[in-house]
């Protein structure tokens, strides 16, 4: 059966943020949640892995050894791409109490934003941007206002039995609540072209334009953006310090081209 959050990958690309829909997502959960009030903040806490975008997916999907998956409907990436996980119920919240409602897991979203969950693991801009973005348009969604946003150290009872995530959460909810009243200054949309009109292309793009790309970065031409491109895209963007996003828009069109 598909879950109550089938919504939330068009609700997220309808914000002009970038979202990879993890195979399964639409009937996945432990069992249907109730009509969702607000979003919980997480950081996966994951150690030695600055390098990669979004290392924790698969302990998002199947859990650990306590814990069964999913772990959260939202995974975030340090690029900033929002990985949809699951549409049901997820075990991301455990005991607390936010605005009264202590039902964290049936009432409140979670995501899970890829992070060390150390002082010293700094929050990419883009990253962060997604995530103040995303609560915004998951707000505008169900009617919630910013204040239904809260970090799972606020959330977690006792108190200090979490301290996820680090970042300041009052800033945090300031900035939801700019972009709900529309006075933000956002990361620009990515545009559908570049100037000499070649789209930009992403997993899941066919065609020649893809071919060009996969013969620049040494991949099997097959003129189908799937994980070995995404991977090789990736790869190519980190080397010129761009955003690697593994989306092939104008920037990295120039980029191409200079290589």
């Amino acid at each position: 059966m598909a879950y109550r959050l089938i919504w939330l990958p068009e609700v997220l690309r309808g914000a002009g943020l970038k979202v990879a829909e993890v195979p399964g997502w639409t009937d996945r959960g432990h069992g249907e949640m109730g009509e969702p009030v607000g979003v919980i903040c997480h950081h996966t806490g994951t150690a030695g892995a600055l390098d990669k975008n979004m290392p924790t997916l698969r302990v998002l999907v199947e859990g650990r050894s306590d814990l069964s998956g999913p772990l959260a409907q939202l995974g975030l990436g340090r690029d900033g791409t929002f990985y949809v996980v699951a549409a049901g119920l997820c075990y991301h919240a455990g005991a607390g109490n936010w605005a009264q409602i202590a039902s964290g897991n049936s009432r409140f979203i979670g995501i899970e934003a890829e992070n060390g969950g150390t002082r010293n693991d700094a929050w990419p801009d883009e990253q962060m941007d997604a995530y103040r973005r995303g609560v915004a348009a998951i707000f505008r969604h169900i009617g919630a206002p910013s204040g239904m946003c809260c970090g799972h150290r606020e959330f977690a009872l006792p108190q200090g039995r979490k301290d996820d995530p680090l970042f300041d959460m009052q800033a945090f909810r300031s900035g939801v609540e700019a972009i709900l009243r529309g006075r933000a200054d956002i990361r620009p949309i990515i545009p559908a072209r570049d100037q000499a009109n070649r789209p930009t292309l992403r997993r899941g793009s066919r065609g020649a334009p893809v071919e060009t790309v996969q013969s620049k970065l040494g991949v099997g031409p097959d003129g189908l953006f799937g994980a070995i491109t995404e991977a090789a895209v990736r790869a190519f963007q980190r080397q010129r310090n761009a955003v690697p996003d593994g989306i092939v828009g104008p920037k990295t069109w120039t980029l191409l081209d200079a290589a």
